[in-house]
């Protein structure tokens, strides 16, 4: 395992803390988890290029589940003051990142573009995952209008499509984000739609609850300018998982 690169992350992400940034005397840094980064050639070109308010771009529109989790992961950072632009699409994410328009990205791992955008984001943009995490999402469910007694078209993010028994539903409709989702049902778009279960309180009169889903846990990806994997692995060595490992150690 690589230890370095990790710790080389929580650096990259300090240096737009404000008003305090983490010091490499930090408990966070001690010697005890970490190497020396003090002949890296990156701590200086991120040291130079620090700044106080970083740039993060996930998928919009207002409301999603890449926002909520966006935000609470700033939040875990310590980097409330950072900036978010929501976006429709990851491509031009990684085209605002490479055109210097955002310094960081935050996708999650299950969207059906995942794959490509981490391959695009490498070879055409050098741009990198330099985090992982895991977030549940918000509450979901299917609702259905109330003007529609049989629904027949069902509208879904893809990533979505096995959370439930779809059967009823004689229609599919695709659509890019849980909130273009709802967007669309309240419009009459869609006879019902697999999004975020709140709706329905801002909505009692228009929508209705099908089908609870709750939350799934997501695993999370965070695109960065700078590569921290130098060849090895880049993981956290006291995950909560190793409770759970250590039974077959």
């Amino acid at each position: 395992m690589i230890e370095t690169p990790f710790r080389y992350i929580l650096y990259t992400l300090s240096v737009y803390q404000n008003p305090v940034m983490l010091s490499i005397n930090s408990p966070q840094f001690s010697q005890k988890n970490y190497k020396d980064l003090s002949g890296d050639p990156h701590f200086g070109i991120q040291m130079s290029q620090q700044t106080s308010s970083p740039t993060f771009l996930t998928l919009g529109p207002a409301g999603t589940n890449h926002e909520l989790v966006t935000r609470n992961y700033l939040s875990f950072r310590d980097l409330e003051a950072a900036k978010i632009i929501l976006i429709d699409d990851f491509f031009h994410g990684l085209s605002m990142m490479a055109n210097g328009e955002a310094d960081f990205m935050v996708q999650v791992a299950v969207h059906p573009d995942c794959a490509n955008v981490v391959a695009t984001a490498h070879f055409e943009h050098d741009i990198h995952v330099i985090d992982t995490f895991i977030s549940p999402s918000k509450e979901l469910g299917i609702l259905t209008r109330f003007d529609v007694e049989h629904p027949r078209t069902l509208a879904l993010q893809p990533a979505t499509k096995n959370y439930a028994n779809l059967d009823r539903w004689k229609e599919l409709v695709s659509v890019s984000s849980i909130m273009r989702i709802a967007e669309g049902l309240l419009d009459g778009k869609y006879d019902s739609g697999l999004t975020t279960l709140e709706l329905v309180e801002q909505y009692p009169d228009q929508l209705r609850v099908d089908l609870r889903i709750g939350t799934v846990d997501d695993p999370w990806l965070v695109y960065g300018k700078k590569r921290v994997s130098t060849g090895g692995l880049v993981a956290w060595s006291s995950s909560p998982a190793v409770t759970q490992l250590n039974r077959y150690s």
